[in-house]
């Protein structure tokens, strides 16, 4: 639940895809039935990021994030959950839900951080109801993935390519 107590859906990272149009990457989340779907268009630097965390690609000295979850352990702090929890404009919005000495502490992150921080810690990552209303309502936001497993490469399709860099972290 948010602060708010709105429900929140529990998503997954499917993969990162590299629109076909603008050659831009998307990060796809996924509900935990496979049965939804939500691409977020990310840069270059941030679907990396969160590809190398994904397949546990170790570099010879840190880089961001895994800087990010050194600091995190050595000060025996600990990423809880990451909420991608407001869209506005088209700029998704995500928070950090950290504990610290028992406390939890919320901080303000792009979503594509959050992402590639909680792929390295193994954090849950939740999507809240409304950016789900809202991506519904833009025609972002994929309902029967696993009966059309094209849904999603339609979605990146239908979209006019003055649209694509817009839907971002």
């Amino acid at each position: 639940m948010t602060d708010s107590g709105e429900a929140l859906m529990e998503v997954k990272v499917m993969g990162v895809l590299v629109d076909p149009k603008a050659s831009n990457p998307v990060v796809v989340l996924v509900d935990l039935t496979g049965q939804k779907a939500l691409p977020i268009w990310i840069g270059v630097f941030e679907a990396e990021a969160i590809s190398r965390g994904l397949e546990d690609v170790v570099t010879l000295r840190p880089m961001t994030h895994d800087l990010m979850k050194q600091i995190l352990d050595t000060f025996r702090a600990s990423l809880k959950r990451v909420v991608i929890n407001d869209i506005k404009g088209n700029t998704f919005y995500a928070n950090l839900y950290l504990d610290i000495e028992g406390k939890e502490v919320v901080v303000d992150s792009r979503p594509s951080d959050a992402i590639a921080l909680a792929v390295r810690v193994k954090a849950p990552i939740f999507v809240a109801g409304n950016v789900i209303e809202v991506t519904k309502q833009m025609g972002l936001f994929g309902s029967k993935f696993l009966e059309e497993q094209d849904e999603l490469k339609s979605i990146i399709e239908r979209m006019k390519p003055e649209d694509f860099g817009k839907y971002k972290m």
